[in-house]
């Protein structure tokens, strides 16, 4: 027998998950459609999270808040809580690593875990699933749907296909037999496959998930080269990919930050005040995993979504850098050389072809040892007092956005 199929693979899925952690905390809100969304003071923002009442309504993820209120009138906004998010998560985390040792995050939400291995002491795949829904649903008040299989792709679509539209919100899908639950679902719904990869697969004939599974692989990679060849495997559930504790610990490929904007920003004097504070966070974490990049990249939106505006460019420095100002000159020079001069209303910056900073190239001028000096006091003091300890005087003009963006993670308030 193939060594995947030995494996049970379980895609565990909390449902609604920044809403059911409101609802757990809220009580009150238990009968009421309730979504965590943007500012309520306000009534601007998108939808983060919807609870299953909300969606009834026809609220979804993504769609602005001012037209979900016009939907359902009553609706319970909730601001955003990350912190408190992240706690719960890692809370839940430490409930399937109770199970077992073999858990990898896929999100802040999701989790895949193999538990090949406890099944001797914990039983039947579903019934360890029905346990994990139990113990997650008591002490934290989350719902989590789940879906098995023997591999992870698989797994997630056992999960998004079916557990969550199953009234136990557990579903296992076998691979001998693929071709009657998995094939006739829409090639739509399937992982990976998006609304612009959805048309050309149309165009091709192919509707189905059985369709591209059984197109002849050669007619996909002509097409589309090896990306042909991913979706042709996760058709046919083909994934040897192991469940890798501490997955999110590996060496990134890069590092970067950006930022939506509270307002359009169209004056050149502005914008360098958000792109210091872009360098300056990028550059700190960085400094923090002790790597350095060779190659800057900036990036940029307009505000209307329908008309697209912006840029996304980069360019390779003659010595990896982890210092604010020198990734602040390269992105200061690409924003120049390639903004049309439209309003902006998202920026960003990163930081690739990461190389440990041990390996320092030294250099005969400058003072580059003075600015790495400097930036770890600055960033000691930040860890010990906070990101507003100091700042830079730039960053109290109108335009900074370092004081306010301290109040959040991941662009949400804590």
């Amino acid at each position: 027998m193939n060594e995947s199929k030995k494996r049970v693979i379980m895609l565990a899925d909390c449902q609604s998950f920044y809403a059911s952690v409101e609802k757990a905390a809220h009580p009150e809100y238990k009968d009421k459609p309730l979504v965590v969304s943007g500012d309520p003071a306000r009534r601007s923002g998108i939808i983060l999270a919807a609870c299953p009442l909300a969606k009834k309504y026809g609220v979804t993820t993504a769609e602005r808040l001012g037209d979900a209120l016009r939907k359902c009138p009553d609706l319970v906004v909730v601001r955003p809580r990350m912190a408190e998010y992240i706690r719960v998560s890692l809370h839940i985390t430490e409930i399937y690593q109770s199970f077992t040792d073999l858990v990898e995050p896929y999100s802040i939400d999701e989790q895949h875990l193999d538990v090949t291995g406890s099944l001797r002491l914990f039983g039947s795949p579903e019934q360890i699933a029905q346990r994990i829904q139990n113990q997650v649903m008591q002490e934290t008040g989350v719902y989590v749907r789940v879906g098995i299989s023997d591999c992870k792709v698989l797994s997630k679509m056992a999960c998004d296909l079916f557990a969550k539209k199953n009234p136990g919100g557990i579903f296992t899908l076998k691979r001998e037999e693929l071709p009657e639950t998995l094939w006739p679902k829409p090639v739509h719904e399937m992982f990976m496959v998006g609304s612009r990869m959805t048309r050309h697969l149309y165009k091709m004939g192919i509707h189905t998930i059985g369709d591209l599974a059984q197109t002849p692989l050669p007619r996909l990679t002509k097409r589309w080269g090896v990306n042909g060849e991913v979706l042709w495997r996760i058709a046919r559930g083909m994934d040897s990919s192991p469940v890798t504790p501490h997955s999110q610990l590996q060496q990134q490929k890069g590092v970067g930050h950006q930022m939506t904007l509270p307002r359009d920003y169209a004056d050149w004097k502005e914008l360098r005040v958000v792109l210091l504070e872009l360098c300056e966070a990028v550059g700190r974490r960085c400094r923090e995993k002790g790597l350095m990049g060779f190659v800057v990249s900036v990036g940029c939106q307009g505000a209307d979504f329908d008309r697209p505006t912006g840029f996304s460019r980069q360019m390779k420095l003659s010595d990896p850098t982890n210092i604010t100002d020198e990734i602040y000159d390269a992105a200061c020079l690409l924003f120049q050389r390639h903004w049309n001069g439209l309003p902006v209303r998202k920026i960003g910056i990163s930081l690739t072809d990461l190389r440990p900073d041990s390996l320092t190239q030294l250099t005969l001028f400058g003072d580059r040892d003075r600015k790495r000096n400097l930036e770890r006091a600055t960033d000691g003091i930040k860890s010990r007092f906070g990101e507003t300890a100091i700042l830079r005087a730039s960053s109290l003009q109108a335009a900074g956005q370092a004081q306010d963006r301290s109040l959040r993670i991941g662009g949400h308030y804590k």
